[in-house]
């Protein structure tokens, strides 16, 4: 009895190309079909490109960031009481996040250099809950947006924070990153619904 495959058609966008779904019959195989997909352009190659964005208006663009870092009891103490043998563990995660907000393009190939007029990040401590919120905020005026490095600098912050702690605790977990807000730009603006403005 032969199987029963189920298809979705749709087609999907691939760096301004359509993907083609494309069936066909392949001999040996269980199902009798193997699915391919097929960029629809002259060459049937998908080149990586960072998108154009010369023709886009240049316009004031906001981005911020956060992540959640649960430490545990003992690092939480450790913290708050300033005694982690490698330092001040907020003021070198912030410094990190906001060193790594500038050097985004180096680590996300396709993200353009940006002239970032501002890129902040705060580490805050909840004893009660044993975990570390790392917020970031990026500021540019650009044609593109600054949300992949409000992203990075939270993201940053947070394995600092990891580096730093793990001689007390491995089991620390950066969870939760997500983008809160970002403004500017033909997309106009989003918050997120947990975000607070």
């Amino acid at each position: 009895m032969a199987a029963k495959v189920s298809m979705n058609l749709s087609k999907v966008a691939f760096n301004g190309a359509m993907l083609m779904p494309v069936f066909r019959r392949v001999p040996g195989s269980n199902h009798g079909l193997e699915h391919a997909v097929r960029l629809k352009t002259s060459d049937a190659k998908a080149h990586p490109q960072m998108v154009d964005v010369s023709s886009k208006e240049a316009t004031r663009r906001i981005a911020r960031a956060a992540c959640t870092v649960i430490v545990g009891d003992a690092v939480a103490r450790a913290l708050a009481e300033g005694s982690v043998k490698k330092g001040d563990v907020f003021t070198v995660s912030e410094v990190a996040g906001i060193m790594a907000a500038k050097r985004t393009p180096d680590i996300l190939p396709l993200c353009h250099p940006l002239p970032l007029s501002k890129a902040s990040v705060q580490c805050r401590l909840d004893t009660a809950t044993s975990t570390v919120e790392v917020s970031s905020e990026v500021l540019c005026e650009g044609s593109t947006g600054v949300e992949m490095e409000s992203l990075t600098a939270a993201a940053t912050a947070a394995l600092c924070i990891y580096d730093m702690c793990k001689p007390i605790s491995k089991g620390i977990v950066i969870t939760n990153l997500r983008l809160l807000s970002k403004s500017g730009g033909k997309s106009g603006d989003y918050v997120a619904e947990d975000a607070v403005v």
